[in-house]
């Protein structure tokens, strides 16, 4: 649930850049609590503000919008509860059912199909969706999978990038980081979500390191406790003796994160030439 720390759940708005939204005053979408309700959502191409003739691109289209939303949201179409469909012309819905049946035929929303008329008559199809952030795991379309190729690689080193900006990495940076650890993705659906590291146990004590990384959107729903438990795995599976993680200082959900999992702070420091401070922090239990 999206809350303020102590307080109660925070309202925030979504917007696409369509024009409609600031010429009228309404948001792509809104984020409360856990509840993300999507605006009634049109066929046009918000980046060039064109819409095809076909009703069945237009409702590709549609989709295609509010996946978008969504996901800034931090949420998928698993998560959608009740969607709406408003057309002008009753005979034009039958030919979007398989397009339509891809994003919903697995989640099974409540659904209603309303004939109506639309604010421009180029529009044919327009649909609207309430979802549900509730926690999510293996089983429930969450997917941590190893990192293996070039493009699985790029994924992991956008996520790295947007949590820790101060360390970015360049393509060439991740590609070698992926020959040395163990690096994996997680997945909401077909969502990038999230990434970890496992550097393999080394020294005397055979200290590994885990670190798990969650885009903000999705925080607060399991995603970081599942990438985690997966990378714990993998560090026992390597011999590790102890296990430390380390975390931007300015991360508090993830100093809160390691703190909840046991890792006690062991130091803080700046590197050379920086400003930002980083926490190294260790477990307080050999893993198990």
């Amino acid at each position: 649930m999206t809350k303020q720390q102590g307080g109660p759940p925070v309202r925030r708005a979504v917007v696409s850049g369509s024009t409609f939204e600031e010429r009228i005053g309404y948001a792509r979408a809104v984020v409360d609590g856990d509840r993300v309700h999507v605006s009634g959502t049109t066929g046009f191409d918000y980046a060039s503000m064109t819409i095809s003739e076909d009703v069945v691109e237009q409702a590709r289209q549609c989709l295609r919008n509010i996946g978008a939303a969504l996901a800034e949201a931090g949420c998928t179409f698993a998560d959608v509860v009740r969607v709406r469909y408003l057309l002008p012309a009753r005979e034009d819905f039958e030919p979007c059912w398989p397009v339509l049946r891809r994003a919903f035929g697995e989640v099974r929303p409540a659904a209603t199909m309303m004939v109506c008329g639309l604010a421009d008559e180029r529009m044919r199809i327009e649909i609207e969706v309430d979802a549900r952030r509730g926690p999510v795991g293996p089983g429930a379309g969450l997917r941590v999978e190893p990192v293996a190729g070039d493009a699985m690689v790029e994924e992991w080193r956008q996520v790295h990038n947007a949590v820790v900006p101060p360390a970015a990495m360049s393509w060439e940076q991740a590609r070698e980081r992926a020959g040395r650890y163990r690096l994996a993705n997680a997945y909401l659906g077909d969502v990038l979500v999230g990434c970890s590291t496992v550097r393999p146990p080394e020294g005397e004590e055979r200290v590994a390191t885990v670190i798990a990384r969650v885009l903000p959107a999705f925080r607060g729903r399991g995603i970081g406790a599942a990438l985690y438990e997966a990378g714990m795995a993998e560090a026992e599976a390597l011999g590790a003796g102890a296990v430390e993680t380390v975390v931007l200082a300015a991360n508090g959900d993830g100093l809160r994160f390691a703190g909840a999992r046991g890792f006690v702070e062991r130091d803080r420091y700046v590197l050379d030439g920086e400003s930002d401070e980083w926490v190294d922090l260790r477990l307080a239990a050999r893993p198990s």
